[in-house]
């Protein structure tokens, strides 16, 4: 699969429900979920909204729903499940704690980033430094007590401020610390501490038919 270039917010509405794929922009009146509400982009849209999923169709679109919330291709995806049926432990809760140590992910829960696509950006441009080394991998998987730190050139750019800000009214998970551009993984994290909507259990089965 290529990369998604039409618009984000029809992803959300396909999902029926806030992906957060746009910043700030997902936490106002302007969202199209708060103006059309859940209902699939297209011209089949009601039709879609209404039908009756079966197994499969539940499954796929769970697997799609969370892929689409990180950002990740198939492959992308696929390898991760496949790393995490080898850690021990189960599978669907070590898929999520591969996925939320992605530096792309913590950058953008460290509120350094107003969205996963951005804290993309910001590494790969060179801006994001692990343990006071440059990284430029958005898929890197962190580890306990990393610590993530940017560049100072980019430190006092608007956009970067104002996440900075919109971050501080929300607050942080309690898997990551934050002093000043300076931020820390501290630890995975458990599962109540992770998105209650998302049925895990789902895109384990359906890459185990």
């Amino acid at each position: 699969m290529g990369k998604y270039t039409q618009a984000k917010c029809r992803l959300c509405r396909r999902e029926g429900r806030k992906l957060f794929l746009k910043g700030e922009r997902c936490f106002t009146a302007k969202c199209p979920l708060e103006r059309k509400g859940a209902i699939p982009p297209g011209q089949h849209g009601y039709k879609a909204a209404r039908a009756k999923l079966n197994v499969y169709g539940q499954q796929l679109r769970e697997k799609q729903k969370v892929k689409r919330i990180y950002g990740l291709r198939e492959r992308q995806f696929r390898n991760l499940f496949l790393e995490a049926v080898k850690n021990p432990g189960a599978t669907g809760i070590k898929l999520l704690q591969l996925l939320e140590s992605r530096l792309d992910n913590v950058i953008y829960r460290l509120g350094f980033a107003p969205s996963r696509n951005a804290a993309r950006q910001l590494v790969k441009h060179g801006h994001v430094q692990v343990n006071k080394k440059k990284v430029t991998i958005p898929s890197y998987q962190l580890r306990q007590g990393d610590v993530i730190s940017l560049r100072k050139r980019i430190r006092e750019n608007e956009e970067i401020k104002k996440s900075l800000e919109a971050s501080e009214k929300r607050g942080l998970p309690v898997w990551v610390e934050r002093k000043g551009v300076e931020g820390k993984f501290v630890r995975l994290p458990e599962r109540e501490e992770l998105d209650a909507d998302i049925k895990e259990q789902l895109i384990v089965e359906f890459y185990s038919r």
